[in-house]
């Protein structure tokens, strides 16, 4: 199709899956920033950006922009933490991309610093947070606007006293390594095609690219060091400080490593079916594209298309999916999660 992940249908879903209050919210966005918008009706504008199919069906980015119900997709795991070991305050967001930005905003800004700064020169008092905000909220819209979606990792954001680590799934392109996305020295290629385009119409980013820089200027600007980026563990992670940050608390790749093996064992405790993680891994991606092949899984979980085949049988064993036609046009049906 020469084009993004989400543009393509979303399976099992329907137009009567999202919320059409969602959309219309969206529209008056645009609305705002652009006098020749002359769409009335929120079916003409799913129609006009491609975000409706044929029978009903939705993509994959109407999907995660306009959802009524939570869903595990665009799940985001957020905690605060008074040290590596103790946690004050954990909450786990599920909703649509566009309503998550104000409320990982919210959580962020809750358990943060905000100190009053008194000058003579001035007749207003100045508050200074720890982190300046919009370096912060470009940062969130980076993350939310171009997570891999695809991936079974959540994305996770950890706010310490003196630092805040955020990981997301998804590394960069091939054509782009760390050294590059700091200098900007790369061309934008934007993951979530569809719904980049949307919110660059919404006014929430200005142009594609050019998201990394703004945060890079703003914390020197702010007076504070530089984010740190790193590649680990098939996604990209930042590091930001505060003023008084010591860096101790940077988390290592195997760190993460085991905070993602933490997650998945939470997610088979919640169903008495045991099954492996390999398995688990196959099964999410079998909710996600009903029609993907043994190559793909074997790709996706790093392991031959013989072992796929057998966990394959082993999850149809244990009753929670089922084979829907041949073997060539069929697809697979997800009986329980």
């Amino acid at each position: 199709m020469n084009t993004s992940w989400d543009f393509y249908p979303r399976s099992n879903v329907t137009i009567d899956n999202i919320s059409f209050e969602k959309v219309r919210k969206a529209m008056n966005a645009i609305k705002k920033r652009n006098k020749n918008f002359q769409i009335e009706t929120e079916m003409e504008f799913l129609e006009k950006n491609k975000l409706l199919l044929e029978d009903n069906r939705i993509t994959n980015g109407c999907f995660l922009m306009f959802t009524k119900d939570d869903n595990f997709l665009t799940t985001i795991q957020m905690g605060h933490f008074a040290s590596e070991i103790v946690i004050k305050d954990d909450v786990v967001n599920s909703s649509d991309i566009l309503t998550q930005i104000d409320n990982v905003m919210d959580f962020i800004r809750k358990h943060i610093s905000k100190a009053l700064i008194i000058t003579d020169a001035q007749v207003e008092n100045i508050q200074r947070w720890d982190y300046p905000l919009d370096g912060l909220r470009e940062l969130v819209l980076n993350m939310i606007i171009h997570r891999d979606y695809a991936a079974s990792n959540n994305s996770i954001i950890k706010i310490f006293p003196d630092q805040i680590q955020f990981f997301n799934p998804g590394t960069l392109p091939d054509t782009i390594t760390i050294e590059q996305l700091k200098t900007n020295q790369y061309i934008s290629t934007p993951r979530n095609r569809q719904i980049a385009g949307l919110v660059k119409e919404m006014g929430l980013i200005e142009r594609y690219g050019t998201g990394i820089k703004k945060v890079r200027k703003m914390f020197i600007e702010y007076g504070l060091r530089e984010p740190m980026f790193e590649t680990m563990s098939g996604g990209l992670s930042v590091t930001i400080f505060c003023e008084n940050s010591t860096g101790n608390n940077v988390n290592t790749e195997k760190d993460l490593e085991k905070d993602l093996e933490k997650d998945l064992e939470k997610d088979l405790e919640k169903d008495n079916v045991k099954i492996t993680g390999n398995q688990l891994v196959v099964l999410k991606h079998l909710e996600q594209n009903q029609y993907i092949t043994n190559v793909e899984l074997s790709t996706i979980v790093k392991i031959s298309e013989r072992n796929i085949r057998v966990n394959l049988s082993k999850l149809k064993a244990k009753g929670l999916i089922e084979r829907i036609g041949p073997d060539k046009g069929g697809y697979w049906r997800v009986i329980k999660r």
